[in-house]
C-alpha cells in the first residue's frame, strides 16, 4: 500500500540489519532503498523507514506495532523470530481481546504486539502503529484524538473502547482510527509507566508542496516543539517528520544536504537552490 503516514524507526547504525530480519519475517516485504543514513522497506506491503541515527534515541513501548495474524501458527512463527534476544512484555496467551496474543520487544528494542484476528478489521492493513499515552501523557489519548481529527482533513474513527473500572475508568482502553487512509491505534496505558513518546519512533508525513508542509508544521508546533530537518513534536510528545514527497530528488541538488541541516521546517525552494 502507498501509506500516507510512514512509521520511522531510529536504530543505532543497524537499520539495514534490522530491516533484513523484518523482511525475512513478514510476507510481501523487501528493502526498497539503502543509504548510510536511511533505509526504506515495505513490510507486509507497508512502507517503513529506518534511520541510522546512532545511540541518541531508542524505541520504547509507547509506540508499538500491532501485527494482525490470521492464525495461531503465524503468531508463533513471528514470535519465535523476535524472541531471539528480545524481551517479553506480555506472554502469548488467550486474552479478552484476542484468542492468541503477546507483546514482545525484539533485540533492537522495537515493540510488536502479535494479535490473532482478521486483517479485514484493520482495513486490510496487517501492521498498525499503536500509540500508548503514558507517563506524563497518561489520560491524554482522547485529547490527542481530537487534535488529530482536527489536523488531518481525512480522519475517521472506527470506535472507542473505554476502561470499565479501576483507576483509569473512563479513559481509552483501545481505539482505531484512520488518517489520510492509514490505520492507527491508540490507548491510555492501563498501568503506571516510567516512559513516554520519544524520537525512537516517529511518524513521517509526505507533503505534496510547501503549502501542505506549512499546514502540518504550523498546526503541530502551535502547542508542540520544533526540531531540526523537518522533525517536530506535537503537544503530546509524539514525533513527526513533515517532509516533501520529493525529498530524495531534492537532496540530489548541489548543496541541498547542507541546506537541510540548517532548517527546522523544510523550505523546498532552499533545497532546489
Amino acid at each position: 500500500m502507498e501509506n500516507s503516514v510512514i512509521p520511522s524507526i531510529w536504530f543505532d547504525q543497524n537499520a539495514k540489519e534490522a530491516f533484513d530480519l523484518y523482511c525475512q519475517t513478514f510476507p510481501n516485504s523487501r528493502v526498497t532503498g539503502n543509504s548510510p543514513i536511511v533505509v526504506e522497506a515495505q513490510l507486509n506491503g507497508i512502507k517503513f523507514i529506518g534511520i541510522n541515527g546512532g545511540p541518541m534515541f531508542k524505541p520504547n513501548p509507547s509506540i508499538s506495532f500491532m501485527v494482525i495474524c490470521e492464525s495461531k501458527e503465524e503468531v508463533d512463527r513471528i514470535w519465535n523470530v523476535f524472541s531471539a534476544g528480545g524481551t517479553t512484555l506480555m506472554p502469548l496467551d488467550n486474552y479478552p481481546w484476542s484468542p492468541y496474543y503477546g507483546w514482545i520487544a525484539d533485540k533492537y528494542g522495537v515493540n510488536w504486539q502479535l494479535y490473532q484476528g482478521k486483517v479485514s478489521d484493520t482495513n486490510q492493513q496487517a501492521i498498525v502503529p499503536t500509540l500508548m499515552y503514558c507517563g506524563p501523557q497518561q489520560g491524554k489519548c482522547e485529547a490527542a484524538l481530537k487534535f488529530y481529527g482536527d489536523l488531518f482533513k481525512d480522519f475517521r474513527s472506527n470506535g472507542i473502547m473505554r476502561y470499565a473500572a479501576g483507576e483509569y475508568e473512563g479513559l481509552i482502553q483501545h481505539t482505531q482510527f484512520l488518517v489520510n487512509g492509514f490505520t492507527l491505534m491508540a490507548m491510555d496505558s492501563g498501568v503506571t509507566q516510567n516512559f513516554t513518546f520519544n524520537e525512537g519512533i516517529s511518524l513521517t508525513v509526505l507533503c505534496k508542496d510547501q503549502t501542505e508542509i506549512d499546514y502540518y508544521w504550523n498546526n503541530i508546533t502551535a502547542r508542540g516543539q520544533e526540531s531540526m530537518c523537518g522533525w517536530c513534536k506535537d503537544e503530546f510528545g509524539v514525533s513527526w517528520q513533515i517532509v516533501p514527497a520529493q525529498i530524495v530528488t531534492y537532496l540530489q541538488n548541489p548543496g541541498a544536504g547542507e541546506a537541510l541541516m540548517k532548517m527546522k521546517k523544510i523550505i523546498i525552494k532552499d533545497l532546489i537552490g
